[in-house]
C-alpha cells in the first residue's frame, strides 16, 4: 500500500517540479488524493499564486489519483495527461489544496475492464482547489494509461 509518505518522496524524485513548488502530500488513499502548496514559492506578480503553478498542483492531484489506483490494482502503467481545462474563481492568496476523488464507481470499472483488454484506456478526474476554506478552482483532466509492457 503507497503511504504520504511514499507519495511525496516519489513526486519529488520523479516529478522534480513538485519539490520546487513545495508540493505536501496530506492524504493519500484510493479514495482520494489532497495536496497543498505554499504561496512563496509560486507567487506572481500580483502577489497570487501563478495559474500555471495552481494548475500543476491540480494536475499532480488528479495524476497522483491515478497512480495510487493503479498500483492497487497491481496494474503497471505509463500515465500521460491528454487533455485538461483549468478554471479559476478566485485569486489564491495563501496556502492552497487540490483534492481529487473519483466520482463514479462505473467509470473507473469501464477505465479498467478497457485498460487490461486493449492495453490502454482513458479515463477523467477531476481536481477542487481550495485557500482558506474557500473553492479557488476547478481543474478537469483526461489521462491515459498505456501499458507498461507496449509503451
Amino acid at each position: 500500500m503507497v503511504t504520504v509518505r511514499f507519495l511525496q518522496k516519489y513526486l519529488h524524485e520523479r516529478i522534480p517540479i513538485s519539490k520546487a513548488m513545495g508540493v505536501e502530500v496530506l492524504e493519500a488513499t484510493v479514495d482520494g488524493v489532497k495536496l497543498a502548496a505554499p504561496l512563496s514559492p509560486n507567487i506572481n506578480h500580483r502577489e497570487t499564486v501563478f495559474g500555471g503553478s495552481a494548475s500543476a498542483v491540480a494536475i499532480l492531484s488528479a495524476w497522483s489519483l491515478l497512480y495510487l489506483r493503479l498500483k492497487n490494482e497491481n496494474i503497471n502503467s505509463r500515465i500521460v495527461i491528454q487533455r485538461s481545462t483549468m478554471t479559476y474563481e478566485y485569486p489564491i492568496t495563501d496556502l492552497f489544496t487540490a483534492s481529487s476523488v473519483v466520482c463514479d464507481p462505473s467509470v473507473w470499472l469501464k477505465f479498467i475492464t478497457t485498460l487490461k483488454r486493449k492495453n490502454r484506456a482513458r479515463v477523467k478526474i477531476n481536481s477542487i482547489l481550495h485557500c482558506n476554506e474557500r473553492k479557488v478552482g476547478e481543474f478537469e483532466g483526461y489521462f491515459v494509461a498505456i501499458d507498461s509492457q507496449t509503451a
